[in-house]
């Protein structure tokens, strides 16, 4: 069973973005980043696309 997020729909702060961006650069896995921000691998890789960032297995 997927893992449920308390955060559902809520907006992304500053410093999660900034936090998306450094992991991205480093090269993490969408997973992971999406473990470390507490989101779902959806909204992880709707904003990676909204911000131009290539994340490995976005696509």
């Amino acid at each position: 069973m997927a893992e449920k997020f308390e955060r559902h729909r809520q907006p992304w702060r500053q410093d999660e973005i900034q936090k998306l961006h450094t992991l991205a650069g480093k090269g993490m896995a969408l997973k992971a980043i999406a473990k470390a921000l507490t989101r779902s691998e959806e909204s992880v890789k709707d904003r990676a696309r909204a911000d131009g960032l290539k994340i490995a297995k976005l696509r």
